[in-house]
This record gives structure tokens, sequence and C-alpha cells, in this order.
């Protein structure tokens, strides 16, 4: 994923994107606005990467596809905390 965005709108799809990934996963209650802003933006990062392995071209898709890949990268992120917090009890 293209970091063409700009900061700003960086944050913007990256904090949508991490809240409602964290009302999905139900870890709502234990992020706060700056955990999910990271989330989201980490997500869009991975959701951006697995995308690209595909053959999709992520670059320059516009808000709606940027907003879309980071809740998908951000949902898969969340499972993969969880999956490693459940393994450690």
């Amino acid at each position: 994923m293209t970091l063409g965005l700009g900061w700003i709108a960086w944050i913007i799809i990256g904090g949508l994107a991490g809240w409602i990934a964290s009302k999905i996963k139900g870890t709502d209650a234990q992020q706060g606005l700056l955990l999910n802003i990271v989330v989201g933006i980490i997500g869009g990062l991975l959701g951006g990467f697995l995308l690209s392995l595909f053959g999709v071209d992520v670059a320059g898709a516009g808000w709606i596809f940027s907003f879309i890949t980071c809740l998908i990268g951000a949902v898969i992120l969340l499972t993969i905390v969880q999956f490693f917090n459940r393994a450690k009890k």
C-alpha cells in the first residue's frame, strides 16, 4: 500500500479501521484511540502486503479500497494477537 494518501488521511482511515476491527474482534474495551489508529495503520500495511502477493495493485486505489484494506488487515492483526495471547495463558 502506498503512503501517498498523506499522514492525516492515514490517521483518519487507520483510526476508523482499527476501531471497527476492534469492535469486530471484541477488543474495543482494551484499546484506546491511539492503539486503534496504530492497529489500523499496521493493518493497512499488512493488508496491502497480502493483497500485493495476490497481484492486486493497491497503490492509488482510492479511499474506500484503502479503508477496506486497512480493515481486513487490522482484523487479521488482531486475530494474530489474540491467538498469541491465548497461547501464553
